[in-house]
């Protein structure tokens, strides 16, 4: 299959070369999903959102249960600034795959940009749970702690970011001015 050898040169970094067996791919059968959807992965690694994010979308028209397509979708349109896009994408993305911790992470990010802080927290704490070892979203979760004015919660995290990254630690208590240990 021509996405297949696609799938090599993507892989390799070599997105010009995979786009074009992508497209070729597409070209040869415009109802194959998977091939849209890498084209689509391909178009966005050469920055052409726009083309991504339009291919995703008719990926999730074609396959709406495409759950990796949804959270594609809303990384895209996070990039592009579109929260108010990237929100039902991510939403979709956790309800077709639960332990996708990268959509509960987006959704997350959507949120605080949404100012929305509790349903942010609630998200965050899905994507720690299932990425304990993972900073970002443990960073991501203090930062809201402390915005809304929960400055112990917030110290927990930066205490438990202490054990096993101590930059991130040590970054978050001079961004929030809270000592993991109370003065």
């Amino acid at each position: 299959m021509l996405w297949s050898r696609g799938l090599i040169e993507l892989q390799a970094g070599r997105y010009p070369a995979a786009l074009e067996l992508f497209q070729e791919a597409v070209d040869a059968d415009p109802s194959d999903v998977h091939a849209r959807y890498y084209r689509a992965v391909a178009r966005a690694r050469l920055g052409d959102r726009e083309g991504a994010i339009a291919d995703l979308r008719g990926v999730l028209a074609a396959e709406p249960n495409f759950d990796e397509a949804a959270l594609d979708l809303g990384v895209e349109l996070i990039e592009e600034q579109r929260y108010d896009e990237a929100e039902p994408a991510f939403r979709r993305a956790v309800e077709l795959g639960p332990k996708l911790d990268r959509a509960w992470y987006g959704l997350g990010l959507v949120l605080i940009r949404q100012r929305r802080f509790d349903e942010a927290v609630e998200a965050l704490e899905r994507n720690t749970r299932l990425q304990p070892m993972s900073p970002y979203g443990w960073y991501q979760l203090a930062r809201v702690q402390a915005d809304r004015q929960q400055p112990d919660e917030a110290r927990k995290i930066i205490r438990r970011l202490q054990a096993f990254e101590p930059k991130v630690a040590a970054q978050l208590e001079r961004e929030t001015g809270l000592a993991a240990q109370e003065q």
